[in-house]
């Protein structure tokens, strides 16, 4: 019986382990080439330094996302209640031309970028993404303050939020 509990205390020990919160970016993250809305190329690093003295909650999406869409309503109510935030969107679309109509059809208000290799490719393996949406939310030094919400009213990331405007 002590042998199964040790095992158990182990197995639970591990797990928590590997709900550790990340505080920065990995370096493939950083060095992903990502295109803006007038055809420009920007590394993600260059994204992160133009915000830097601000919070920034980057939003991974895409307009054939149905979870994202759903998600919208909620995400427009976290920009009105943090409204000095400032929001970023990085697209997984699979073409361009599909990621700008979406933008303007969902209203979509910050600043746009896009992947081309979509989830799949370097800056999705480089975040660790599986799954659509997901927040990330960065301080103003450029910290990773929260890696993973994949909702825009999860309460860890509201607090963290919060916690930052202070």
């Amino acid at each position: 019986m002590k042998k199964i509990l040790i095992c158990f205390a182990l197995a639970l020990a591990t797990l928590s382990c590997s709900e550790t919160q990340k505080t920065e970016f990995a370096p493939e993250a950083l060095s992903s080439v990502l295109t803006a809305t007038d055809q420009t190329e920007t590394t993600f690093q260059d994204v992160i330094d133009a915000n830097k003295g601000n919070v920034v909650v980057v939003d991974v999406w895409a307009s054939w996302c149905s979870d994202c869409i759903k998600g919208f309503p909620k995400y427009r109510e976290l920009q009105k209640q943090f409204p000095d935030v400032k929001y970023v969107y990085v697209s997984m679309d699979k073409e361009y031309d599909k990621w700008l109509i979406g933008i303007e059809k969902h209203e979509l208000k910050g600043t746009h970028f896009w992947v081309k290799e979509g989830m799949k490719g370097a800056f999705g393996k480089a975040i660790n993404l599986d799954w659509i949406p997901r927040y990330i939310v960065v301080d103003k030094d450029g910290t990773v303050a929260h890696y993973n919400a994949i909702e825009a009213d999860d309460a860890k990331m509201i607090a963290v939020l919060k916690s930052l405007q202070k």
